[in-house]
């Protein structure tokens, strides 16, 4: 074989001689996949039909990840960590449920998940003609978005005015080529039923995170309650638990190496069809930053927090988060290195110009799609100091600022003709931000915030002097005053600080706000100008690459004419694939289940291999009860499949060719985080909690087996 041909079989992945494992397919696709052929036991319309009910009706998004209904009774399982937000929410000094875990022993005793929704897709259509309809004629990129998202708007607003439980969106895929309408029904009262203590549900914390073998018994129950008459009310007394028309039956046979497998969720994003230019812009700008950036936030966090419960509780999301992406980050850049990714792109698009050239049309259309994107980029690299600390400075400086911001945005907005606001805008879309301000200032650490804000203005202030951002001047100048001491006399100030004050300034005018003379509200403005002209800026970017995009997605299509999965954009998707091991370095395989003995192997009694006393004691008697797996003698905690999935995912459900609920996913391999970009046959991995660990630890160690007699588990 050629080495140019074989580097377009490794790079390529949506080519004919892909791997049968890989995509994160639409729903509406599946019936191309085989998946009778490949193990499936069940018919595919039983997965997924548009005119009955099926399997993918018991599968929700919930709280930026995913879960599956279980009970008839509205109960769902989930990660612990994407219940963690919940929790944190929840708890208190008194009561940590972070550390200690949650059970309500009745209903009545099951408690209020704040700011979690549930979604249930309902209706799921091609749009496309009527989209692309409404940009017709248009050339310039800008202008046809503006078309697009005027468009989509009108057409959501459609479905769900005077609606409050429908959330209608419009999906781009393939850069474009086409637009899906998602309708959900979305649940607004979320509780919380049973969640183990971190020493279960985060069981080797960061140190695991990513890694395997893993024996983290990452899940957590949590029940949909809505009004008697079945609309998605906010929490209230006399709302009733929610019975969905599908809910999942739980596996009783345990799994083996190479058995089918398929999971459906909301993975995030994906990035599977880009240029070399937005490889190397990741590879060498992107993620080093960010990583960096995330690092120094999380110690900051630690400082300032240490014996401190309250402030720890206070910050535990924000660290969570941040930890989490930013060790996936580093996974992408090491993966990116090992593998020369960048270098074989390059090869691979050498060869898409090299089939560009060979004939005069496809030349005119494709030849320099590729130069002429990589031009679109260095508009980015002139500012990309400047760009990166006024990200920060809109993001991570601290919650007053990031509170301003919002109100100044929701005022100027509704001073515009309404023809000139941006689309979507609605005083739905305001009510909303008002409501998630609980949720906003339950992180409010004053402390951190504070260094925080410092940490910004600092870097902002040693900007180079073409870069710098417009807007601060008012706060370097001063030379009889440090950034330390603006920001204390800025909090000691600002009424900010103040949930329920916060709330009141949402339906102010801009002259009314600036009269306010806060500290905070003066910053937003006076850097406003500046994000507006970035916004246009990136705005505009943004429109012309995603044109180029599309144009080579058709160049490829052309090319190779294949099918081809969209990348994956929060929207529901299948994936499948087998139990499978992998091979990390030469002269180890990884097996792929976990057992309950590596829990206790890898125990210390100490944060983060801190296993409760009690699951110790009952491994130690082999007190399994029916949860053991009789090849193994032991209870089974974790295992590997090939299925293909990215953040999003977590909390989907992990399913058997019977369509039984086997595991919920939580995770995937360290060796394999480049798959945001390609998938690895030999080495992407998804990592799943075994079902019968989530029982064994619900019965054994929650005393929560009223649980399954809920969901119908025969003893």
């Amino acid at each position: 074989m050629k080495k140019s041909t074989f580097l377009i079989l490794l790079v390529l992945g949506f080519i004919l001689q892909l791997h049968a494992q890989e995509g994160m397919w639409l729903l509406s696709q599946i019936n191309q996949l085989d998946l009778n052929k490949k193990g499936l036991q069940i018919a595919v319309s039983d997965v997924y039909s548009k005119d009955k009910s099926s399997i993918s009706d018991a599968i929700v998004q919930l709280g930026g990840g995913t879960a599956s209904f279980v009970s008839k009774d509205g109960l769902l399982v989930t990660n612990h960590h994407v219940a963690f937000g919940a929790l944190q929410r929840a708890s208190s000094v008194n009561s940590d449920f972070l550390i200690n875990g949650f059970l309500a022993t009745k209903r009545s005793d099951e408690i209020k998940a704040p700011g979690y929704r549930a979604r249930l897709l309902t209706e799921m259509k091609d749009v496309t003609a009527e989209i692309l309809d409404a940009a017709k004629g248009i050339t310039d990129p800008t202008e046809k978005n503006k078309k697009i998202n005027e468009k989509i708007a009108k057409m959501t607003e459609v479905i769900t005015k005077d609606k409050n439980d429908i959330d209608a969106s419009v999906a781009e895929m393939y850069n474009g080529r086409q637009y899906i309408l998602f309708v959900h029904k979305v649940f607004k009262d979320i509780r919380i039923v049973y969640a183990p203590p971190s020493s279960i549900g985060n069981y080797g914390g960061e140190t695991d995170n990513w890694m395997w073998p893993r024996h983290t018994g990452d899940f957590s129950f949590m029940r949909v309650y809505c009004a008697p008459d079945g609309s998605g009310k906010e929490f209230a007394a006399d709302n009733v638990p929610y019975h969905p028309k599908v809910w999942l039956k739980v596996a009783k046979n345990f799994l083996k190496d190479g058995d089918f497998n398929f999971i459906i969720g909301y993975p995030g994003q994906t990035t599977r069809y880009r240029s070399s230019t937005s490889v190397y812009w990741n590879e060498n700008y992107n993620y080093p930053f960010a990583i960096i950036n995330f690092r120094e936030i999380i110690d900051l966090c630690d400082q300032l927090t240490k014996d401190n419960h309250e402030g720890q509780l206070k910050v535990a999301s924000l660290k969570k988060g941040l930890a989490n992406v930013m060790k996936n980050y580093q996974g992408k850049v090491d993966g990116m290195k090992k593998t020369h990714y960048y270098e074989k792109k390059l090869e691979f698009e050498k060869e898409f110009v090299k089939w560009a050239n060979n004939k005069p049309e496809t030349k005119a259309k494709y030849a320099d799609i590729l130069s002429k994107e990589k031009e679109e980029y260095k508009v980015l690299e002139s500012t990309k100091d400047r760009d990166e600390v006024f990200g920060i400075l809109q993001g991570l400086s601290g919650t007053p600022l990031s509170v301003a911001q919002q109100i100044i945005y929701i005022s100027q907005q509704r001073e515009k003709p309404e023809g000139e606001r941006d689309p979507g805008f609605s005083e739905k879309i305001v009510d909303q931000n008002i409501e998630g301000l609980e949720y906003t200032y339950e992180n409010y650490f004053e402390p951190v915030d504070k260094a925080l804000m410092v940490r910004t203005l600092k870097r902002a202030k040693s900007l180079p002097q073409n870069q710098r951002i417009t807007g601060l001047e008012y706060i370097f100048s001063n030379d009889s005053k440090s950034v330390e001491q603006f920001v204390d006399e800025a909090f000691k100030l600002s009424k900010l600080t103040d949930l329920n004050y916060a709330k009141t300034l949402f339906k102010k005018s801009t002259k009314e706000l600036q009269a306010l003379n806060d500290p905070f509200i003066n910053m937003a403005f006076s850097i406003d100008p500046m994000a507006t002209e970035m916004q246009k800026t990136t705005s505009k970017f943004s429109n012309n690459v995603t044109e180029l995009r599309k144009v080579y997605l058709d160049g490829l299509y052309e090319w190779k004419g294949t099918r081809m999965y969209p990348d994956a954009n929060g929207t529901k998707r299948l994936a499948w694939g087998k139990v499978k091991g992998y091979r990390p370095a030469d002269a180890v395989w990884y097996y792929p289940f976990t057992t309950l003995e590596g829990v206790v192997e890898k125990n210390t009694n100490v944060e983060p291999f801190d296993a409760p006393a009690t699951l110790v004691d009952l491994y130690n008697k082999k007190d399994f009860g029916r949860w053991a797996n009789p090849a193994m003698k032991d209870v089974p905690v974790a295992w590997l499949n090939q299925c293909d999935i990215t953040g999003g995912n977590s909390g989907s459900p992990v399913l058997n060719a019977k369509g039984e609920i086997c595991g919920v996913a939580f995770d995937g391999n360290y060796e394999a985080m480049i798959s945001d970009w390609q998938y690895d046959f030999a080495m992407q991995r998804c990592i799943a909690v075994d079902i019968h660990y989530v029982l064994f630890i619900t019965e054994k160690v929650g005393k929560a087996g009223f649980l399954l007699d809920e969901m119908e588990i025969v003893k």
